[in-house]
């Protein structure tokens, strides 16, 4: 199996005697005795450095668990990490990987670090009880080898709830990485289909955080800002990092999927991850990433172009933006200024529509934008039909944080019962 590359600045920060951490952590390493550092990763890692024994020169002792079959048992994957954190008192956490690793290496962070809590205290609701994390948390170097997630960058930890079958999260500001580490050819081993889905990924974080409920629309207000939740809604600053992070995606995505040794694509499209990561991070996503779980999590017998894997899989990104032309054209009805304006950077000339028609306008440079890059069209394409959308519907609507998102959700009526699946 073809092993990450790891860059040689990475391996630099890690054998150094005193790699930076944040000031605000409690737990500080340093080079003064030996450290104990968890390394979290999907895939056997070109550590060099690292001798059979695993230890590693300039006083680092690391242990690697390695997280190869992930994609095959998720939850089991994901609780076997958080009790092997617990086990090992590590003084410091990397995850290198895409985000379920990085996603996997924050919850493990926390609930060694909380270990008498009970699993489903810092669970969203209303699946967990959502309660703030208040205790201290070791230092978490996340390094992305994909380019959708911008997990290195959020407070959220999205994983597979196995007892109810449904996708759920972690939300907390506590549980971001310390330092998120961007290197380009971390990304060039990704065949095309992972490129194309994981930049689906960055472009609908984009459009969601930047269309979703405003910060000042959301109610009612925390009385504790430790109450507040890790999305606040669209704002000045989320905004300016969405925004920059579409036209990047509207730039350089097909060239990054087209050409596998196009460097400067890959490194804007890793960028764009990040950048999306820091304006979602805030601001939220709202139907798009909440329907999206259940097309994944229910999925029947698809399988990706480009994944080595023996069993259905419908890939994060791909399950996002399936759905993005019919739920942009439902949301622009809320905010259709802005909707055009995001259609304008994808490319559509919008000179002379009407402000009534934003919604449609950008559903319709969605669908050429995907129809460019070969993407499955609607959900009949990865396996379900009209039967199927009850299933989808209950499947989504626990997923709270996001549904309460969308920029309709202050809306009184029915609004939250409607579900914009696009099924053909």
């Amino acid at each position: 199996m073809e092993s990450h590359y790891v860059s040689q600045a990475v391996l630099e920060l890690l054998a150094s005697s005193s790699p930076p951490t944040s000031a605000s952590q409690s737990a500080r390493i340093t080079g003064a005795s030996a450290q104990l550092i968890l390394i979290l990763t999907p895939k056997p890692l070109d550590f060099h450095l690292l001798g059979k024994q695993q230890i590693m020169p300039l006083r680092w002792l690391f242990q690697i668990l390695d997280m190869e079959q992930e994609l095959q048992r998720k939850w089991e994957c994901f609780m076997e990490a958080i009790e092997f954190a617990q086990k090992g008192a590590f003084d410091a956490y990397v995850a290198v990987g895409g985000g379920s690793t990085m996603d996997t290496c924050k919850a493990a962070n926390l609930y060694a670090s909380s270990p008498h809590s009970d699993f489903l205290d810092y669970v969203s609701a209303p699946i967990g009880k959502g309660k703030p994390v208040s205790v201290p948390l070791k230092p978490l170097i996340a390094v992305p080898t994909t380019s959708g997630t911008g997990s290195e960058t959020t407070g959220v930890a999205i994983f597979d709830y196995e007892h109810l079958k449904v996708k759920t999260g972690i939300a907390s500001r506590a549980i971001k990485p310390t330092l998120g580490l961007i290197d380009p050819l971390h990304t060039l081993h990704m065949p095309a289909r992972v490129v194309a889905n994981s930049g689906f990924d960055v472009l609908c974080h984009a459009l969601e955080s930047y269309t979703a409920l405003p910060y000042h629309l959301r109610s009612p207000c925390p009385s504790n800002p430790i109450t507040r939740p890790a999305y606040q809604g669209s704002n000045p600053i989320s905004n300016i990092w969405a925004i920059h992070a579409l036209r990047i995606v509207a730039k350089y995505l097909k060239r990054a999927v087209r050409n596998p040794d196009d460097l400067e694509a890959r490194s804007h499209m890793h960028l764009a991850s990040a950048f999306a990561g820091i304006g979602f991070g805030n601001a939220g996503v709202h139907l798009c990433h909440g329907m999206s779980y259940p097309i994944s999590g229910l999925v029947k017998t698809y399988k990706a172009k480009d994944y080595n894997v023996d069993h259905p899989l419908v890939p994060h990104g791909l399950s996002v933006v399936l759905t993005s032309p019919a739920v942009f054209t439902f949301t622009a009805q809320m905010f259709p200024e802005r909707h055009l304006e995001t259609a304008e950077i994808l490319g559509a000339d919008t000179r002379t529509t009407r402000i009534q028609d934003a919604g449609l306008v950008l559903a319709d440079t969605l669908r050429k934008f995907l129809f460019d890059l070969d993407v499955d069209d609607g959900l009949a394409a990865v396996g379900y039909s009209k039967a199927d959308i009850p299933a989808l519907v209950k499947g989504t609507l626990p997923q709270q944080t996001a549904v309460l998102s969308f920029p309709g959700a202050t809306e009184p009526g029915p609004r939250l019962s409607v579900h914009p699946y696009s099924y053909s």
